[in-house]
């Protein structure tokens, strides 16, 4: 196992006001992406942050720009994504993008991409 930690963050947009429950599952959708993404396309990462436990922390975005900034910024960095679109059967428009989720990598690379970001 790495000498580094691991983790994977997802943030939730907050202009959306989303109900827990839809929230949750929004979420869920984001850590399963990228959990799937990452076994395949970045196996080291995923194996170590597998071992660990499977860090993830759950955080706040502003509004869609701000989600894709980080989504452009974790995409330069070599990070998994994983931007979640909803189907739109309950609380909002279908396609409506309502969560990213990033990683897992290194808690240092990810604190660097998502540091700025408040916890949920």
């Amino acid at each position: 196992m790495s000498s580094y930690g691991y983790k994977m963050v997802i943030a939730v947009r907050d202009d959306l006001k989303l109900s827990k429950g839809k929230t949750a599952v929004q979420v869920a959708h984001a850590a399963v992406n990228c959990s799937l993404a990452s076994s395949k396309g970045d196996k080291k990462r995923f194996k170590a942050w597998h071992e660990e436990g499977q860090k993830k922390v759950a955080l706040r975005l502003k509004d869609l720009p701000q989600l894709y900034e980080l989504k452009s910024r974790a995409d330069a960095a070599g990070v998994t994504v994983s931007v979640v679109s909803d189907a739109g059967h309950t609380e909002v428009a279908p396609g409506t993008v309502t969560c990213i989720g990033v990683g897992p990598a290194e808690d240092a690379l990810i604190d660097r991409l998502t540091g700025d970001l408040k916890l949920m």
